[in-house]
């Protein structure tokens, strides 16, 4: 398996850009999960009369570990499927919180699909508001899900078509768009995707199902629907985005499309294909500031330098959208190795797209000279990142057993090809630092 020139990370995809495959293959939504213990839309509807109402106002902050000790409580005033029910949404509910925030999540209805392959709100937000200052008033959402992307969309003032073929899916994303007062600009339709005319629509938005039986799907013409059925559908609109997996390869990437990494909180988060925007461009955005680095003509990969006074960590959706050489330029900097996502530099330099250490010593790997050194230090809190190293920070940490009332981070990666270990701290540049005269 090759590694990529930058990151040596297997399968970081190459820099050539060729068309997707156009063959139409037969294109679905995902298939239909259920909610949590929710195996019917009756079950589901009664989470909306009254009585369910109030058993998931109860459960907000209720215990998953005291779960049957609540059950049984419940049980002996409400209906056991209705018990089941409130209880399988409401673990949904509390783990949907890290997305779409408590205000949101607690009062939201989600499928544990739903849960696992809905957009971060922050990334839907961003995304709608990009929509909106391309001139777009109304959006075919295909592969709706939950309406998580169509909530987004919403409240972007855009009006929405959320097509979803699994019935309680649907029923959720119904729910949701009424629980969040935006009926007005949400339509939820349970159809098949193929059969939906986007020629009403300023836009085309398409989320394919990326998970199967046997978890991740990393092949874009196994998404549900296929890639190639979705850049068809794209195609169409004057503007359309199709979300895929970070990891897609760039070869996938049609030429007329604009491909956007993004990044949030410094954790990519997903792939943008953009129809009607810059065809053949490479965009790395990181949110929460909605700072993003493009280029339409990628420069080459920066040159191998020995290690100098600073090390810079790249965020990922620069790594991913091959811009790493940009960030090098930006910075005056080269590669530690040629198949190594760090950069090394001399002067430490304000960049947001990347995160800058001090580094005070470079040595051979030798797990006894670092715990040595360590012990010297009186290193007590110990960051190790690892970028072309087999070591797992873990099994590092396990056997150095760092004690002391200071701070480090080691680095395990390679050195012009050798196997080494650089060891320093995080720095700020004035500059990106709020609190700093400098910065404003």
């Amino acid at each position: 398996m090759a590694s990529h020139p930058v990151s040596g990370d297997p399968l970081p995809p190459p820099r050539h850009r060729g068309a997707a495959r156009t063959v139409p293959r037969p294109a679905h939504t995902a298939p239909g999960p259920t909610m949590g213990r929710v195996t019917d839309l009756a079950a589901f509807t009664a989470l909306l009369t009254p009585e369910g109402q109030t058993l998931l106002a109860a459960l907000r902050d209720y215990d998953p570990a005291q779960e049957l000790a609540v059950a049984s409580r419940l049980r002996r005033e409400h209906p056991a499927e209705l018990v089941t029910a409130a209880l399988g949404q409401a673990r949904l509910r509390q783990r949907a919180v890290a997305k779409f925030g408590a205000e949101d999540a607690y009062r939201m209805y989600f499928t544990p699909n739903g849960v696992e392959q809905s957009t971060r709100a922050s990334v839907g937000a961003y995304r709608a508001e990009r929509m909106r200052e391309l001139g777009v008033r109304s959006v075919a959402d295909l592969c709706g899900g939950i309406g998580g992307d169509a909530i987004a969309f919403a409240r972007a003032g855009i009006s929405v078509l959320a097509v979803d073929r699994d019935p309680p899916t649907v029923e959720a994303a119904r729910a949701n768009a009424e629980a969040l007062g935006l009926t007005d600009l949400i339509e939820v339709r349970c159809a098949d995707v193929t059969e939906i005319d986007t020629s009403p629509y300023d836009a085309v938005f398409v989320d394919p199902a990326r998970r199967g039986g046997r978890g991740r799907i990393f092949d874009p013409e196994a998404y549900s629907p296929p890639l190639s059925w979705a850049v068809q559908a794209a195609r169409g609109a004057p503007h359309a985005a199709l979300k895929i997996a970070p990891g897609v390869p760039h070869e996938a990437v049609p030429e007329d499309a604009e491909a956007e990494w993004i990044s949030d909180g410094g954790d990519v988060k997903e792939a943008v294909l953009w129809f009607g925007t810059d065809p053949g461009s490479v965009r790395a955005t990181l949110l929460p500031a909605r700072t993003s680095l493009w280029t339409a003509t990628p420069l080459p990969d920066p040159a191998v330098r020995p290690v100098g006074r600073y090390l810079y960590e790249p965020d990922g959706a620069v790594i991913r959208a091959h811009l790493v050489a940009e960030v090098a330029r930006e910075l005056d900097g080269g590669l530690i190795d040629e198949t190594i996502a760090y950069v090394t530099a001399d002067g430490l330099m304000p960049t947001p797209y990347a995160t800058a250490y001090e580094i005070t010593d470079e040595i051979p790997f030798n797990l006894k000279k670092l715990k040595a050194l360590l012990r010297e230090r009186e290193v007590g809190t110990l960051t190790v990142k690892k970028r072309g190293s087999a070591v797992e920070p873990e099994e590092l940490r396990r056997r150095i057993k760092p004690k002391g009332k200071n701070s480090a981070t080691v680095f395990l990666t390679r050195v012009a090809g050798a196997p080494t270990m650089l060891i320093g701290h995080p720095v700020r540049h004035p500059a990106n630092d709020p609190a700093s005269p400098q910065a404003r």
